[in-house]
Parts: C-alpha cells; sequence; structure tokens
C-alpha cells in the first residue's frame, strides 16, 4: 500500500503480480552469479565497465559537466586530472553498485573487522552509548551505506534516511536484509514526522547530506562555492540539541597478496554539540556551513571516490538569479564562521558574481 507521503504510483496488477516480481528475480540472479564470483573479479569486472561507460560517447555530456565542477572545486588540477578524477568517479560508482549487493555477505558480527577498519572513534562512541539524540551525516564520497551499517554492528541501533526502491520486492528485500543487523532504513517520504519522533527518543539518525537542496535551502560554502543546504539537518538538531558527527568510510587500496580485496576505513570528520552552535549569532546558518565544510574536508581526502556527476551546485542563491550585489548580510553571516578566512569570503563572493553574470548573459537560474 502506497503511505500518503509516498509519491510513487499504485501499481497496477499486472505490475505487482507479473512485471516486478520478474524484474526482481532476474535481479536476484544477478546477484546469485556476484556471489558465486570470486569477489576480486567481480569489482574488477565491475570497475572496467564503470570506466567504459563514464568514457562512452553517450556520457560525454555528463563527464563534461563533472569536469567542469572539477574545474571549481579543484582549480588546481589541469583538465587531464580532472578528467581521470571523474572517470575514477564511474568506477568507484559501478564497484559500490557490487559492494551494496554483497555486503551483507561480507559485513558481519564475526567477519566486519576483515573488511573494515576504524579510525579514532572516541569523539563519537559516548553520545552513542548514553543514548543522545545523534545525527550522524555523510556525503557521496566512499561507500555510504558501509558507515551506518557498521556503526550497527558495533551494538549502535541506525535509521538512516533513504528513498524507496521503486520496484518493490527489492526494497523488501532492501529493508529485511539491513535490519537484520539492527540498520533501520527510514523513507523519506514522510520522513519530517518520523525522524523528529526518533530523535526526541534519543536515537541516532542517519543522513546523506550533501545533495542539492532545492531554491528553498540555505546556501552555505562547498569547495568555494555557494551550495543550497537543507536546513531541515540543523533545525532538528537545535531543537533536539543533538550532537551531529561527520564521518565517512573510505575505500583503501589492498595488497594483491592478500586474502581480502576488500577494505574500507572509518573516519570521522567533525563533531557539533550543542555548545558550540548555541553561542553563534545564526546557529542554523552555522550548523549547515560547519556539516558542509566537514564533508568537503572527506570529499578532499578521496576526491577520485566522490560523485562529481552530481548537480551539486543546481539551485543558485536569490541574489544571484535576481542579478543584485552580493548581500551584506550573508557576506555577515560568511564572516561569523570562525574557520573562514578573508581570502576565502572573498573567493566566494567572487565566484557569486562569476555565477550571477553567467546566468545573465545565459538567461538561466539553475546551473547544469
Amino acid at each position: 500500500m502506497v503511505s500518503r507521503y509516498d509519491p510513487r504510483p499504485a501499481l497496477s496488477p499486472m505490475q505487482s503480480l507479473v512485471v516486478q516480481p520478474a524484474m526482481y528475480c532476474a535481479l536476484r540472479s544477478l546477484l546469485i552469479t556476484a556471489h558465486a564470483m570470486p569477489l576480486p573479479a567481480v569489482l574488477h569486472s565491475a570497475k572496467k565497465l564503470g570506466r567504459t561507460f563514464g568514457g562512452s560517447r553517450m556520457n560525454r555530456k555528463r563527464v563534461g559537466l563533472a569536469v567542469d565542477r572539477l574545474k571549481v572545486a579543484m582549480p588546481e588540477k589541469n583538465i587531464d586530472e580532472r578528467e581521470e578524477l571523474v572517470l575514477q568517479s564511474y568506477e568507484h560508482l559501478a564497484m559500490l553498485a557490487v559492494e551494496l549487493a554483497v555486503m551483507p555477505r561480507y559485513l558481519t558480527e564475526d567477519a566486519w573487522t576483515d573488511y573494515v577498519e576504524l579510525g579514532s572513534l572516541q569523539n563519537i562512541i559516548r553520545p552513542l552509548l548514553d543514548d543522545e539524540p545523534t545525527l550522524l551525516l555523510t556525503g557521496h564520497c566512499g561507500n555510504w551505506e558501509t558507515l551506518g551499517y557498521t556503526m550497527a554492528l558495533l551494538g549502535f541501533r541506525m535509521h538512516v534516511l533513504y528513498r524507496p526502491l521503486d520496484l518493490r520486492p527489492a526494497d523488501r528485500w532492501l529493508r529485511q536484509t539491513r535490519s537484520r543487523r539492527g540498520l533501520e532504513l527510514v523513507d523519506k517520504f514522510g520522513a519530517m514526522h518520523r525522524l523528529p519522533e526518533l530523535l526526541a527518543s534519543g536515537e541516532s539518525v542517519g543522513f546523506v547530506a550533501d545533495q542539492n537542496a532545492g531554491d528553498r535551502g540555505l546556501q552555505v560554502p562547498f569547495f568555494g562555492r555557494l551550495a543550497s543546504s537543507y536546513k531541515s539537518i540543523g533545525l532538528m538538531a537545535i531543537q533536539h540539541r543533538a550532537k551531529i558527527i561527520v564521518g565517512n568510510a573510505r575505500r583503501l587500496a589492498t595488497d594483491p597478496n592478500q586474502e581480502v580485496k576488500l577494505k574500507y576505513r572509518i573516519e570521522i570528520y567533525d563533531r557539533i554539540d550543542p555548545e558550540d552552535w548555541e553561542s553563534q549569532p545564526d546557529p542554523l546558518f552555522y550548523i549547515t556551513a560547519r556539516y558542509r565544510r566537514a564533508i568537503e574536508q572527506s570529499v578532499r581526502k578521496a576526491p577520485e571516490q566522490y560523485l562529481w556527476m552530481h548537480r551539486i551546485w543546481k539551485s543558485r542563491p536569490r541574489h544571484e538569479r535576481l542579478n543584485k550585489p552580493f548581500p551584506k548580510m550573508l557576506r555577515e553571516k560568511l564572516e561569523s564562521l570562525p574557520w573562514m578566512t578573508d581570502d576565502e569570503i572573498e573567493q566566494i563572493v567572487n565566484r557569486s558574481d562569476i555565477d550571477r553574470a553567467f546566468m545573465l548573459e545565459n538567461n538561466i537560474t539553475h546551473f547544469k
């Protein structure tokens, strides 16, 4: 039954009884094949497939746009280096698809330490042990599901926001396999009604928090350019005095002579406590800018594992869309951030001026 918050259409009898079960059987057959083959061989094939698709003529436009994003994010890299990073990103995405499919088989209570190593976690253990409301944030860098999955295996019950799959039988299978290890998936449709209840009861909630938040999002720095970011994360943290932890699971290179061919390292880049933002002139702006900064740090650590094909700067600030000067109030908010330097602020203002002029010249209000 479709939730009243779920925009997915109800299935017809033919879809429900024939089409979707057949598609699910085909999918599970592929998964069985993947499980039957040696993991290194499957990952190697996925990596080659990802690069082949990424470099194909049909994908040239997407690659070009991703290269343009890297030109803004990492101007120190030349065109060849940026193109190579984008192709590596496609390799990573294809390998990630395999890893997500086989993860329940390898990440078990007895064997997970063979595949995941932990960085310094002392900053996050206490709020989780004390059942304090906690928001665990990550970006589309590395394997975001491994992060929440591993925390659940460590005994910390996690609720993770996700978009339900359109293939309903596969969606049920996904929920079941994750919940066996204590990772509860929360439907993003209607999540704003469910998540406050979880935080109020001291639960931990996970988000992939680097998506474009639309025209109504909060514009904060991300790689030297304003990016639309979710207000809801900061608002929930303020309402429930929840701690915010930003981390990721980064794929590591493995030794070909070792038996284990898949390895991730979980690293924490920041922990934001209520005491940090309560003294700030604009707590919501401070929280949002700080978690975005931590996600940026994680991407800089492994840029080849970030999905540069995402439209991370799609929605532009109102002043850019209306061709108005950089707002004084926004500049003051940037100046209030303790980590921002004068040069970094000028970079953001100059970038905004360039973007505003580009939109005016091309008669557009959003970026590709």
